[in-house]
C-alpha cells in the first residue's frame, strides 16, 4: 500500500496544484511510482480520458508530472459550476446530475465510498500518493462532513503540508490563523508549513520564519519562489486572465466569457515567441486583434447573451465583416450559428438567436458527448486554407448537436478514439472557423499554420515564429519545476514526514 502526503492551502490559489505537481515529479525522478489524487475538484477546466471519462485538468497536469497516464481514479468527484449557486456533479467520470450548493453539501458524504474506492485502487498500484486539498481546511462553515481537506487526510492517514501565499500578503496570519482554526487532532496532522510565491531576499524573511515555527510548533519545510512555469492552470483563478499583455507582432484575443472552460486550449499559441494572447472581457479592451477566439463555456446561451448585452458581440460581428479571423471552440463554436435551442432545459431553456457567423443550428441534448478524437482539418478554402489536411487530436465534451446548412462545410474529419466512429466535425465559411475539439492547437503544425495565416495576411516574415511540440515543452517545464523546488524545499524533511505518516 502506498504512503501518502497531502498538500493543503490557506486559501484557493495558494499554489497547491503546482507544488503537488512538483512533488510528483521529484518522487518520480527519485525512482518511486507516484500518482496524484484530489477527492473533489471544482473547475471548468476538464479532460477526457482514453476511456471517455471526465476529470479535472489539474490532476491531468500532475499525472503528466508523475509520468503516468491520467485516470479518473485521480479525481473521483468533479464539480463544474453552472451558476453562482449550483454545479454539475460528475462522479467517476460520468455526470450524476446538477445540484445546488446546499443540496450537494447534504449529499457529499454519500460519495465517500466512491472516493475511497478510487484512492485505494491508486494506492495499490503506487508507492506514493500526493493528495491535493481544496480551498482551505479552516473554512469552518464547510468542515462538517468534509471530504476534501482534513476529512480526506484522515481517510488516507496522510500527513499534511500547509501552503501559504506570500505574494498576496499576510502569509504569517494565513498560516497561523489556519492552524488555530483547526481541531486539535487536525493540528497534529500538519507536519510542515510552506511559504509559497516568495520574491526577493530570503534573509529578510528568516526572522519571520523562526517566529512562525515558534508560534505554530510546526517546522517550515520550505520557502518556494514565485515560479513562472508554463503548465496548465486549474481553473478561473488563473493569473492569465489578469495579466495586461502588450500587443506583439501577432495579436490574438480570447473572449473572456463568465463561464469560460478549458482555456488550456490556448497555451500552445501563448507559448510562441512574437504572439500576444490576451483575454478580453470589455469591449474597450478588444483593440485590433489579428484573430478573435470564442472559447469553450459551461453556459453557452447565457455567455452569448452576456456578450450581446455588453457590446462584445456587435464588435466581433463588425470585425468578422472586415475579414478578421474568427475561431470558435465548443461552446464558442455553437455561439457562431444562427440558433441555439434548449428543449430539455440543459442550460437556460428555450431558443435564442446565435451570432449568425455560420449557417448552422445547435440543439442541446440531455446526454453529454465525452470522447477523445484524432484526425485532421478538411480541405479548407478561404482564409483558413493553410490548415487543410493538418493533423489534430484532442477531445470533445459538450451537450449539443450542431447541424450545418447553406454554404457551411465541416472544418475537420475525425475519428472517435473510444468508439472508432469516423465523422465530420465543426464548420467553416470564409474567415470563420469552428470545432468541437478541445486541444485543437496542441499539435505544433496547427499552431504554426495559424501564425503563418496571420503573418501572410499582415505581410510579415514569420518564418522564425515556430510552434513547438507542446507535450515535450511541458516535460521541460515539469523538470524546471522539480529542480527549483529541490533548491527551496527541505526534501529530506519531507521524506521523513512521508515515512513517519500520522497516528490516527
Amino acid at each position: 500500500m502506498a504512503k501518502a502526503i497531502m498538500v493543503q492551502g490557506t486559501m484557493s490559489n495558494a499554489g497547491k496544484s503546482l507544488l503537488a505537481a512538483g512533488l510528483c515529479r521529484i518522487f518520480k525522478q527519485d525512482g518511486y511510482r507516484v500518482a496524484p489524487f484530489k477527492s473533489q475538484n471544482m473547475a471548468l477546466n476538464s479532460f477526457i480520458t482514453k476511456e471517455g471519462l471526465e476529470m479535472g485538468r489539474a490532476q491531468v497536469m500532475q499525472a503528466e508530472a508523475a509520468g503516468i497516464a491520467p485516470s479518473v481514479l485521480m479525481n473521483p468527484v468533479l464539480l463544474k459550476p453552472t451558476n453562482d449557486v449550483g454545479s454539475q456533479v460528475i462522479v467517476n467520470g460520468e455526470v450524476l446530475g446538477n445540484m445546488s450548493a446546499r443540496d450537494y453539501f447534504k449529499y457529499k458524504k454519500k460519495l465517500v465510498p466512491d472516493i475511497m474506492k478510487a484512492y485505494n485502487a491508486l494506492a495499490a498500484e503506487n508507492d506514493i500518493i500526493v493528495i491535493e486539498g481544496a480551498g482551505s481546511p479552516a473554512e469552518i462553515n464547510l468542515k462538517s462532513d468534509d471530504i476534501v481537506n482534513m476529512g480526506m487526510a484522515k481517510m488516507a492517514k496522510a500527513p499534511v503540508l500547509l501552503v501559504g501565499d506570500i505574494d498576496r500578503g499576510g502569509v504569517f496570519a494565513q498560516l497561523i490563523g489556519t492552524v488555530m482554526l483547526l481541531e486539535e487532532d487536525e493540528k497534529e496532522m500538519v507536519k510542515g508549513l510552506i511559504i509559497n510565491k516568495f520574491r526577493g531576499d530570503k534573509t529578510i524573511l528568516d526572522p519571520g520564519v523562526e517566529m512562525l515555527e515558534e508560534r505554530s510548533g510546526i517546522p517550515v519545510v520550505g520557502v518556494a519562489p514565485y515560479l513562472n512555469i508554463q503548465v496548465e492552470d486549474e481553473d478561473s483563478l488563473t493569473e492569465r486572465f489578469e495579466t495586461n499583455r502588450t500587443v506583439d507582432l501577432i495579436d490574438i484575443a480570447v473572449i473572456r466569457v463568465p463561464r469560460i472552460s478549458n482555456f488550456t486550449d490556448f497555451n500552445p499559441l501563448e507559448s510562441i515567441q512574437g504572439v500576444s494572447l490576451r483575454y478580453v472581457k470589455n469591449p474597450s479592451k478588444l483593440g485590433n486583434p489579428d484573430m478573435i477566439i470564442l472559447p469553450g463555456t459551461k453556459n453557452t446561451m447565457e455567455d452569448l447573451l452576456w456578450m450581446r448585452e455588453n457590446g462584445l458581440e456587435a464588435l466581433i460581428l463588425k470585425e468578422a465583416a472586415k475579414g478578421k479571423l474568427i475561431f470558435g471552440i465548443c461552446g464558442g463554436y455553437q455561439m457562431m450559428g444562427e440558433t441555439l435551442s434548449d428543449p430539455h432545459g440543459v442550460e437556460a431553456g428555450g431558443t435564442i438567436k446565435g451570432m449568425g457567423l455560420l449557417p448552422m443550428d445547435t440543439v442541446f441534448a440531455r446526454k453529454k458527448t465525452r470522447t477523445r478524437v484524432e484526425g485532421s482539418f478538411s480541405q479548407l478554402t478561404g482564409a483558413f486554407a493553410k490548415l487543410s489536411d493538418t493533423a489534430l487530436e484532442g477531445y470533445e465534451i459538450h451537450m449539443g448537436e450542431t447541424a450545418l446548412k447553406g454554404d457551411a462545410k465541416p472544418s475537420t474529419n475525425i475519428q472517435d478514439s473510444v468508439t472508432g466512429e469516423r465523422k465530420a466535425d465543426g464548420a467553416y465559411l470564409d474567415n470563420v472557423c469552428g470545432t468541437y475539439v478541445h486541444g485543437v492547437f496542441d499539435k505544433e503544425a496547427v499552431a504554426e499554420a495559424i501564425v503563418q495565416i496571420i503573418g501572410e495576411k499582415k505581410g510579415l516574415d514569420v518564418s522564425g515564429m515556430t510552434g513547438m511540440d507542446f507535450q515535450a515543452f511541458k516535460e521541460t517545464q515539469y523538470d524546471i519545476l522539480a529542480a527549483e523546488l529541490r533548491k527551496h524545499l527541505d526534501m529530506k524533511k519531507i521524506y521523513e514526514i512521508l515515512e513517519e505518516g500520522v497516528q490516527i
